[in-house]
């Protein structure tokens, strides 16, 4: 008799078989396994029942799948015996096994003690011996749900969302778990489960777009699994690639795009699911009322959902659709699946120039917040949604295979629309706040840079919306600039007037600037918590102030050679190296000498420390530098600043190899660093003698890998050139260092030979 695990192996190498269809056919092979086994264990099977159960029971038995059993006995006196020559060959295979061995009386209890035990055996089936047995525990288990379900389904909602609130959204997430998050194949499986006990669900998982869902979910699921044999279910970023060939699809994009369309349509038919069966318990008594409370034309509440009257007809009335998701965003109210379904059915887009009332019905949807996105939601899983927007194709379900961004960029248009509407009554033009939350990144997903091509969308969609030619070219705007605030005021010395000055020209009006502001914060956070914090708040915040003085004829001081503070005049006064830290700053004087910027950046990182922004000035006439560091804890806690300032002081006597030390860190803790983006972005050093007039700006972008800033700090200096600033900034798996240099004597480095040496330098250490 072959070992199971060989059976599996030949299975899996064969490659003819593909997700449900592989699954199912190792359920067989399973079955005639066991079959065989337990026949050798118990030749008189009477008083027996080997029961699959849960996913095993269901046929759905992935590579790495456990094998679910259940031995039900009739209080057989040698069953131990019996179980252990059934179990021990399994576990000789290796294949993991979770089994138990329970009178049907057990059964019973084991089902009221614990919730999940008594879902897995919904699906149970016989797999060998006594069927009368087998049939008794399964009439025995309908039955209990029977009497039980008003207890059981309300307690499987609560695990269903704590679930969902541990694991995320499958949709949208980096490296998404397949089976537990929200979406994935455990809520299938559940819906699938729950039909046994539940009439209502019959019609939901026998939609075509929920079998679709799972069929692609699991074959997603085994091709992960295939090559390595394990019960991994997370879709790792270096796997994503493995799985879309040997799905044959295009690429990982696709590939993921495919994953988060069949995760929205789970979550989505899973919510409306739960909905039903929380009707389905209330009963008439328990629903919110039969008559219909109407709450605008055409549209009412009826149950506690948003409902359209029978006379209401979306084919004629075009705003219909936005007002009917526009209501159950601003009440909280779900739109009931007839009116969606008559939504699907008839509503048409408007054809040419919108109505005022329709683009009012767009901007009341988006300024109700963040259950505007569950109404944004149905429409689209209905194809409503795009009826209105075409535009909206190309970013659906896009997903951004890197660590900055959490979301896809259609659901983190969603997010960022929400965090508009919460600052509605920050700006002036809310209603031009909302649309370019919505349209920001429209221009993604087509080649190209998207901000180009969403401009020429928004050029085109605004008047098609309705809107005035002025509010266009606001909108418009927005789209060029929304990265405008945020990539100045990290990557750019804000106490350089040219910095305020160069944006001030860009922005053109107050107006204008405090959207972008707006806009700039709602974008951040629904990037994701990298994109937004307190430091980054702050800078922007401040950028947003120097420009408004601008624009409004005060333009601020030269701030760079601000007069030193009494703290740091005392720190020059001794003549030797003396630290200072205070708020998140740290203040390093010492005797001045080149390369001072790379050896305190290198010790900073070898103390545990992340720079955030540094700053250098010379004093001629003590011939001390002074050096200011925004700094922050690169794990738990910062460094004990005594035990810095004395590495810090072996290292610039060089009795500390920082280069070798570094290497050791990175290979110490690369080991438990988990990949940040699909693709390393490629290391790209670019030159600006335009933004100010002293010194030249020099952008490195390059993986997020060791210490950049070292490295980069010490190029520069041995290049022969002075840093003034540098400012430190990663997005996602890249890091974005800008350093303000100046050639040895002062003045901007221009010379086209000297600036290509210093690119070398830069590539080459990297």
């Amino acid at each position: 008799m072959p070992e199971l695990k060989d059976l599996r192996s030949e299975l899996l190498e064969a490659g003819e078989l593909t997700g449900l269809g592989w699954c199912r056919a190792w359920a067989e092979t399973v079955d005639r396994w066991v079959a065989e086994v337990f026949s050798r264990a118990a030749p008189e099977a009477a008083g027996l029942a080997l029961l699959a159960v849960g996913g095993y029971g269901r046929c759905s038995l992935a590579p790495g799948s456990d094998l679910d059993l259940l031995l039900v006995h009739d209080g057989h006196k040698g069953v131990g015996r019996i179980a252990d020559a059934v179990w021990y060959p399994i576990w000789d295979s290796g294949l993991p096994l979770d089994h138990s061995v329970r009178t049907a009386k057990e059964v019973r209890a084991a089902m009221d003690e614990d919730i999940k035990v008594a879902l897995g055996l919904l699906d149970a089936r016989l797999v060998a011996g006594d069927e009368a047995l087998a049939g008794a525990v399964q009439s025995r288990v309908l039955e209990m749900w029977q009497t039980r379900r008003d207890r059981w389904l309300p307690r499987l909602d609560e695990l269903t969302r704590a679930r969902h609130q541990r694991f995320g959204d499958l949709a949208f997430l980096l490296e998404p778990d397949l089976k537990e998050a929200r979406g994935g194949l455990r809520d299938v499986e559940l819906l699938q489960s729950l039909t046994k006990v539940s009439p209502v669900l019959a019609e939901v998982t026998g939609d075509r777009l929920l079998r679709w869902a799972r069929d692609t979910l699991m074959s997603v699921r085994v091709e992960l699994q295939r090559p390595t044999r394990s019960a991994t279910n997370v879709l790792l970023l270096q796997d994503q690639d493995v799985v879309a060939a040997a799905l044959a699809v295009e690429d990982a994009d696709v590939l993921m795009a495919a994953v988060a369309d069949a995760a929205r349509a789970v979550a989505w038919v899973s919510d409306d699911s739960w909905r039903r069966l929380e009707s389905w318990l209330a009963g008439p008594k328990g629903r919110r009322g039969s008559g219909d409370v109407v709450i605008e034309p055409g549209i009412v509440v009826r149950d506690g959902e948003i409902a359209l009257l029978a006379g209401a007809d979306p084919a004629i009335d075009v705003s219909l659709a936005l007002r009917v998701a526009a209501a159950s965003a601003e009440r909280d109210l779900p739109i009931a699946r007839s009116t969606l379904d008559r939504l699907a059915a008839r509503a048409l887009a408007p054809d040419g120039t919108w109505a005022p009332e329709v683009l009012q019905a767009l901007l009341r949807l988006l300024g109700a917040g963040r259950a505007a996105i569950g109404a944004i939601e149905a429409l689209d899983q209905r194809g409503v949604w795009m009826r209105y927007l075409p535009e909206w194709s190309p970013v659906r379900n896009r997903p951004q295979r890197n660590a900055y961004h959490r979301f896809t960029v259609d659901r983190h248009l969603l997010e960022a629309v929400a965090g508009a509407a919460a600052l509605q009554s920050s700006v002036r033009r809310p209603d031009i706040l909302l649309l370019g939350a919505l349209l920001h990144d429209i221009g993604k997903g087509q080649g190209g840079d998207h901000t180009e091509i969403g401009i020429a969308v928004v050029e085109k969609l605004g008047p098609r919306l309705g809107m005035p030619e002025a509010d266009v070219a606001t909108l418009v705007s927005l789209v060029r600039h929304h990265l405008l605030l945020p990539d100045v005021a990290t990557r750019r010395d804000l106490d350089d007037p040219a910095t305020a000055r160069l944006v001030a020209a860009e922005v053109g009006d107050i107006d204008t600037l405090e959207l972008l502001g707006a806009l700039t914060q709602a974008d951040s956070v629904a990037t994701g918590p990298a994109a937004w914090g307190r430091w980054k708040s702050g800078l922007v915040t401040r950028l947003v102030t120097l420009v408004a003085a601008t624009l409004e004829g005060h333009p601020p001081p030269d701030n760079r050679r601000a007069a030193l503070s009494d703290s740091e005049r005392a720190l020059l006064s001794q003549g030797r190296l003396s630290v200072s830290f205070e708020d998140g700053r740290l203040v390093v004087a010492t005797p001045d000498r080149p390369g001072l910027l790379a050896v305190v950046a290198g010790v900073l990182t070898l103390s545990g420390a992340n720079v955030r922004a540094a700053t250098t000035m010379s004093d001629p006439a003590t011939d001390m530098a002074l050096l200011r560091f925004d700094v922050t804890a690169a794990f738990e806690e910062l460094p004990e600043w005594n035990r810095f300032q004395s590495d810090l002081e072996t290292a610039l006597a060089g009795a500390i190899d920082i280069d070798r030390r570094l290497v050791e860190r990175e290979a110490r803790y690369s080991r438990y660093r988990a990949p940040t983006a699909a693709r390393a972005p490629e290391v790209r050093v670019i030159f600006d003698n335009r933004s100010t007039t002293d010194s030249t700006i020099v952008e490195v972008r390059a993986p997020d890998r060791g210490p950049v800033l070292y490295r980069v700090a010490h190029a520069l200096a041995a290049s022969g050139v002075t840093i003034t600033c540098a400012l430190v900034s990663t997005l996602g798996a890249e890091a974005i260092d800008v350093f303000y240099v100046r050639q040895f004597g002062g003045g901007r480095v221009t010379d086209p030979a000297t600036l290509e040496l210093l690119r070398e330098a830069i590539t080459a250490t990297l």
